[in-house]
This record gives structure tokens, C-alpha cells and sequence, in this order.
């Protein structure tokens, strides 16, 4: 149990970072060039921008700090499952933001950032904490991919077992 508080708690430092800089950017771009007063769909595509970056820091953080104990040798594949819990994330926080902002009309940047850097945030966190917990970095694939490694390529099954 120790263990998951501690994990839990590296993984709310790294989203915090992750946060500052998804709010940060969010908030920069749809007050400038993305402004919902210049472009009809700016909260949107801000909102989009901020959360790819963010996923970027997220994924370093997570990598080498949240979950080093759990990460896999193979940076590419890990990255690649990492960003489609990533952006199921970023899907429920757009959506969140599409319903407040769209359907229901609540189009202040305070607005926004409720629906979608609080209520979405919070939605998605808990979304992708599970997922990475439960398939990005599941110690069993840790210990798959290190007993196949483990394995001399010329002993191995035609199928790569």
C-alpha cells in the first residue's frame, strides 16, 4: 500500500507540472491567436495544442520518474500506448469542454477552464492513472518483455517466444 501512495503521489507531481503547462499554454493561446473572438473553434484547438504538450512532459515524467521501476525497454512501443491513454484523456477533457462551451453556451475563458481544466482534468486523470497502471506499465509485461530478452534470439519459437 505504501508503494501506491508513493507512486500515486509521483504521478500527481508529474500531472501537477503537466497541468501548469496545459493551463498555461491554454489559456495563452485562446487569449491570443486562438481567441473564441477570432476563431469560432480557438478554445477547442487551444485546448488540443496544450494537451499535446502536455502529454509530451507527462510521458518523460512518468517514464523516468512515476513508473522507472515499471517501464519497459522498448521506449517506442511504451510511448505509443502511452499516448492512446493520453489522448482518450484529452478526449474526455475536450469533451467536457465541447458540452460547456458549445452546447451549453458557457463561453467565458473561466467557463473553459472549469469544464475543461477542472472537471475534464479531473475525469481524464482518473481515466489514464488506470490505464497506465493496468497496461502501460503492468509489472507483468515488465517481466514478459525481460524474460523474452532474457531468451537467446536463436533459441526463440518462430512466432518470437
Amino acid at each position: 500500500m505504501r508503494r501506491l501512495i508513493a507512486q500515486l503521489a509521483r504521478f500527481g507531481v508529474v500531472g501537477a507540472v503537466g497541468f501548469v503547462v496545459d493551463f498555461s499554454v491554454f489559456n495563452l493561446l485562446r487569449a491570443t491567436v486562438l481567441s473564441p473572438d477570432e476563431v469560432h473553434s480557438g478554445p477547442f484547438w487551444a485546448k488540443v495544442v496544450s494537451t499535446v504538450l502536455a502529454i509530451a512532459v507527462n510521458w518523460l515524467g512518468n517514464r523516468y520518474w512515476t513508473f522507472r521501476h515499471q517501464r519497459r525497454s522498448v521506449a517506442a512501443r511504451e510511448g505509443v500506448e502511452f499516448l492512446v491513454v493520453s489522448l482518450g484523456g484529452m478526449v474526455i477533457s475536450l469533451g467536457c469542454l465541447g458540452v460547456s462551451h458549445y452546447l451549453l453556451g458557457f463561453t467565458s475563458a473561466f467557463a473553459d477552464n472549469v469544464s475543461g481544466n477542472v472537471i475534464g482534468l479531473a475525469l481524464g486523470t482518473a481515466f489514464r492513472f488506470w490505464l497506465y497502471k493496468v497496461w502501460v506499465y503492468h509489472p507483468d509485461r515488465v517481466q514478459q518483455e525481460s524474460a523474452r530478452a532474457a531468451v537467446p534470439e536463436d533459441a526463440r519459437l518462430p512466432n518470437g517466444v
